[in-house]
């Protein structure tokens, strides 16, 4: 009997231990998971998805349990509370401690004077109720009043707000989310502190490897939203190239790792060097989009995968077109680019 308990017990320990991602370093020595579970409910062709219940809450419970320990939100996305919740609960219980999870939230485009950062960051602390975030992000480089107008507010005063919010303690680490090269150039030859994240739009169809490989060499990590980009048919545009989820070379592919086509594409960008984000309201895909770790891709494999990057940008914001900062190709062709 006590031979068999302890076998079972280092069953259940090593469960544990691989329960829970691979963290990185970030370039200000802070660590954080190798994935992220995103919270933003998408788009629609009434425009941005408003939450409806408490999905996101149960998502983010569900989540936690499945080994997430990095939570991505934004004031945008109008869940920061259900995220707070989730959190905070699992706290009371005893599933994690503060410490244990690492936590994103960002700066809306509303918000870009210097002295609107640090308010904007307290009230986002409010909604989550939380003491601190791990990270805080400028969501987009461009400035938009409330009333939709544009505000050419320069993101380098938005980002010497976000330092003076780091500073007071509102935030362990600071970053951006949109930026090109140029506009990191600016804050890197500015003096100012270095972003330690850039957060972009990373899938089979737009791998950014110009921009990759510049955050790389600055030591920017880069987390990756829309992963799956156009993988899922009823996500897709009628102009979006291939592939699909049903692409028999990734159905062939994924069956020789006993793997869903979801969780290849999930594995290929973390082989890039990147932090996905995958993002689900259904349990069994939460859980399954966190399983990508147990498993490593042929070289042959990802050669096949590279092919697929067509530069081909699902959330393009075409109604900042216009804006001085917008920050991406002009012709929608190439998406290494780095335009101001």
């Amino acid at each position: 009997m006590g031979t068999t308990w302890i076998v079972l017990w280092c069953a259940c320990l090593l469960v544990c231990v691989h329960a829970l991602a691979p963290t990185i370093k970030l370039n200000d020595g802070r660590e954080t998971p190798l994935i992220a579970f995103g919270t933003w409910l998408g788009n629609s062709s009434q425009g941005r998805v408003k939450p409806q219940y408490n999905e996101t809450e149960q998502a983010v419970l569900w989540a936690i349990d499945a080994g997430y320990r990095h939570v991505d939100t934004a004031m945008i996305y109008m869940v920061e509370d259900q995220v707070g919740r989730a959190i905070n609960a699992k706290i009371d219980q005893g599933v994690i401690t503060r410490e244990d999870i690492f936590v994103t939230t960002k700066l809306w485009n509303d918000q870009h004077a210097r002295d609107a950062v640090v308010p904007a960051l307290r009230a986002s602390l409010a909604r989550l109720n939380l003491d601190y975030v791990d990270l805080y992000l400028i969501h987009w480089p461009v400035g938009q009043f409330a009333n939709g107008t544009f505000d050419s507010t320069d993101y380098l005063d938005t980002w010497r707000g976000m330092v003076e919010a780091k500073q007071l303690g509102l935030t362990r680490s600071i970053g951006v989310s949109n930026f090109n090269q140029h506009m990191l150039d600016r804050i890197l030859n500015s003096g100012l502190e270095r972003p330690a994240v850039n957060q972009i739009e990373i899938n089979l169809n737009l791998q950014q490897p110009k921009l990759l490989e510049y955050c790389k060499q600055q030591n920017i990590t880069v987390m990756a939203y829309t992963p799956f980009g156009s993988l899922f048919p009823t996500k897709a545009t009628p102009d979006a190239p291939p592939p699909r989820v049903d692409d028999p070379v990734l159905v062939e592919m994924a069956g020789r790792y006993n793997k869903t086509v979801p969780q290849v594409a999930l594995r290929y960008l973390i082989e890039l060097g990147v932090i996905p984000i995958p993002k689900s309201l259904t349990k069994s895909r939460i859980e399954q989009n966190f399983q990508v770790f147990d498993f490593t891709l042929k070289e042959q494999d990802k050669d096949v995968l590279k092919k697929y990057d067509t530069g081909y940008r699902t959330v393009l914001q075409l109604k900042w077109f216009d804006h001085p900062y917008y920050p991406f190709e002009k012709d929608h062709t190439n998406a290494n680019t780095p335009r101001v």
